[in-house]
């Protein structure tokens, strides 16, 4: 390894190279990660995942899953730092096994005024990533919004970019049910998906595939990028009494919907051709209806979807209509021939839904982020207070009252964080504390990995405190006894691999 000082001039120049005059706003600290993880990725950008067929591999061609969190600050200046979210935070949570995170970025923040942006507010972002990056941590960044912009007491899209055609605002009734009730809100929906001309003549599509254009440019060349996700929950506007059937709004999804996010998918092909897009359903499809969702063309894509119970927590009808969602979501995702990813669920503290949903997650073999890291004075979250926090209060270290325990014991868990080759199936039994994994020793793709590239097991020390044993075919352990990533070397000639652990 090159020490630092040696390395930092040619360092130095790469950085530029990845981000331009900016770095010299960089604290040290953000500066060596970029440092490390994109300037020396910058041809190959080794951690970095791509869709092939139904599942979404690394650079080595292991099958990755991720769990994760959303952090997503709603506020201005809309930026994680300013929530308080840094290294410890990223620290705690790859230390409890979460390997992704779905990471804001609003529109109102990026760019305030029309055709400019703000870079300042982007560096912070930059920063964010490195940060993540830093503990191996992956990011998909969000282009967030609820309730369209503050004016109908949400966040997301600049003032700029809300052409209501003169309709009122009110009657305001709060998150969701704005979304049902303000007649501003529905035709500013509609001026969106409509392309009107917003400020300069130009239409907000063209302003918003811009900005992500941008976004994508920046991170184009950067490790541990998870991918893009076009539009978080977007609501159809005023044709929304369309999409409340069980067989949802193909009109909608198939037409507006599909042409937005096709949109941004070509902007940000034009720049990153490297990391995947996460196209997002209708939102009224988070509870139970049909998806009619299109694949953007242009490859290297995967579905993301959220599941939330209209009806409250409790179980069957909860646990009916969340399994009804992940299975309309397989269904699409096959159709598409796309990987799917949960990237939304829980905002509860119930701790039988959440382990329900883990639980299910693992049955559909389903990458998944818990909705919310903190409570973060969230205005748009159907719970009071800390209801959806893993963590209290970012700007506090996450130990001992200011982390959720018994949340964070129902969501971490011992699963497959790298599989070299196809997963078949896996399991974590909470009563006898027990997980198994079976995978093939092909790659998705139907090749045979070299020896040499080994499948990683994530096992909590959580659940193991007293340490754990393990039975396994078809592979050698080649990590430490008791190392909270298991190593997997697959033995000569393996066609399948069979995987124990238990305390």
């Amino acid at each position: 390894m090159i020490p630092a000082w040696t390395a930092a001039p040619a360092a130095l120049r790469c950085a530029r190279e990845q981000y331009g005059s900016r770095v010299r706003r960089f604290s040290f600290c953000a500066l060596v990660a970029v440092l490390a993880l994109a300037c020396s990725t910058a041809q190959a950008a080794p951690h970095s995942l791509k869709q092939q067929g139904r599942w979404t591999v690394d650079s080595a061609g292991r099958t990755v899953i991720t769990h994760g969190v959303n952090m997503v600050y709603k506020l201005p200046p809309y930026t994680p730092e300013a929530a308080g979210f840094n290294n410890a935070d990223a620290r705690f949570l790859a230390h409890h096994g979460f390997n992704s995170v779905r990471l804001g970025v609003i529109f109102a923040g990026l760019e305030p005024k029309p055709g400019r942006i703000d870079q300042g507010y982007l560096n912070q972002i930059i920063r964010t990533h490195a940060v993540l990056a830093q503990h191996g941590i992956y990011t998909l960044f969000d282009f967030h919004q609820d309730l369209y912009n503050e004016k109908f007491t949400g966040e997301g899209f600049p003032a700029w970019a809300v052409l209501d055609n003169g309709k009122p605002a009110e009657p305001l009734t709060g998150f969701p049910g704005t979304y049902l009730t303000s007649p501003g809100e529905n035709a500013s929906w509609d001026s969106l998906w409509s392309d009107a001309k917003g400020p300069g003549g130009v239409g907000l599509q063209e302003r918003y595939a811009s900005a992500w254009r941008h976004v994508a440019k920046t991170f184009s060349s950067s490790a541990y990028v998870m991918g893009y996700d076009p539009i978080n929950e977007p609501w159809p506007g005023s044709i929304f009494a369309t999409c409340l059937s069980p067989t949802g709004c193909p009109a909608f999804e198939q037409g507006p919907l599909a042409e937005l996010e096709q949109k941004v998918t070509t902007a940000i092909r034009k720049a990153d051709r490297r990391h995947m897009v996460w196209y997002e359903p209708v939102v009224t499809a988070n509870s139970g209806t049909a998806y009619a969702t299109v694949s953007p063309k242009g490859g290297n894509v995967g579905f993301n979807f959220h599941d939330y119970c209209l009806t409250g927590t409790a179980d069957p009808p909860c646990g009916t209509e969340e399994q009804l969602t992940v299975d309309n979501a397989k269904a699409r995702a096959k159709a598409n021939g796309d990987p799917f990813l949960m990237s939304e669920f829980g905002a509860t503290d119930d701790i039988p839904t959440i382990e329900r949903m883990v639980d299910r997650s693992d049955a559909a073999m389903l990458s998944w982020q818990w909705w919310h890291y903190c409570g973060c004075s969230d205005p748009t979250t159907s719970g009071p207070g800390d209801t959806q926090a893993l963590v209290r209060d970012p700007k506090k270290a996450p130990r001992g009252t200011n982390v959720f325990r018994t949340k964070l014991a129902a969501l971490e868990r011992p699963y497959p964080q790298a599989v070299a080759g196809t997963p078949k199936s896996y399991a974590y039994d909470r009563d006898s504390n027990e997980f198994t994994l079976s995978y093939a020793t092909r790659s998705p793709s139907g090749k045979r990995l070299p020896r040499r590239v080994e499948s990683v097991v994530y096992v909590p020390h959580l659940h193991y405190r007293h340490g754990y044993r393990v039975q396994v075919q078809g592979a050698k352990v080649t990590s430490k006894p008791g190392a909270r990533h298991l190593h997997l070397r697959r033995a000569r000639g393996a066609h399948q691999v069979t995987l124990t652990v238990a305390p």
